[in-house]
């Protein structure tokens, strides 16, 4: 088995899903709006700039999940799908996902963002295997709080490297589209490493290295 594997935010969606997420529930008045947009902006920019404490960004993130029932979370993830993530989807991803399909690779997302939010948009793209930061559960709600390693930086090779051993699979052949320099650790694990409308750290160092560099902006 081949693995094709994709990060999500600005790499297949040409946008941020945990980033609208939150502009999502300050534009429908969930959360408190100044507060939440200043946190969620700057948090954004921290994992921009390489310097995100992942932990104290779940804090935040996931603190809103804690606080109301399923049927409201799932009712304004669908309305968020709609609004946000369907404009973020682009053909140019889809048909690098069916050229993969069409190779018999097996199709992954690994992302930082959690997935309460990720799983919907995986489904929608046609992708099984999703690897995203799990929100703790208890008695069917959220605590606000993290199960497991956050797939974030090298979170993202300890995540991949358990489902492998619980696969009985590997990582020969195996391709990784990335945008970002925070994904660095896991892009340089994998043979075919692809830089997809990078950042400028992770556009210089690909082209040092020779790696991939692509758009998939339509």
């Amino acid at each position: 088995m081949t693995l094709a594997i994709f990060d999500l935010d600005n790499t297949l969606l040409a946008g941020d899903s945990d980033h609208a997420w939150g502009e999502f529930l300050v534009e429908e008045g969930i959360v408190d709006a100044e507060v939440y947009r200043k946190a969620n902006d700057r948090f954004y920019e921290e994992y921009l700039n390489g310097g995100l404490d992942i932990l104290s960004y779940l804090r935040f993130a996931l603190q809103p999940l804690s606080i109301h029932s399923m049927d409201e979370l799932l009712d304004w993830r669908g309305r968020f799908m709609e609004k946000k993530v369907r404009p973020m989807l682009q053909q140019k991803a889809r048909k690098l996902l069916d050229s993969h399909r069409e190779r018999g690779h097996t199709l992954m997302i690994i992302t930082a963002t959690n997935r309460f939010v990720t799983e919907p948009i995986a489904e929608v793209l046609g992708i099984d295997h999703l690897i995203a930061t799990e929100p703790e559960m208890v008695n069917g709600r959220y605590t606000g709080e993290i199960a497991g390693t956050p797939s974030f930086q090298g979170g993202k090779v300890t995540r991949l490297d358990d489902w492998l051993v619980a696969t009985g699979e590997d990582l020969n052949g195996a391709w990784f589209y990335s945008d970002s320099h925070n994904d660095l650790p896991l892009l340089e694990k994998v043979d075919n490493p692809v830089a997809v409308d990078p950042d400028p750290k992770l556009e210089a160092f690909a082209k040092n290295k020779g790696w991939r560099v692509m758009t998939l902006r339509d």
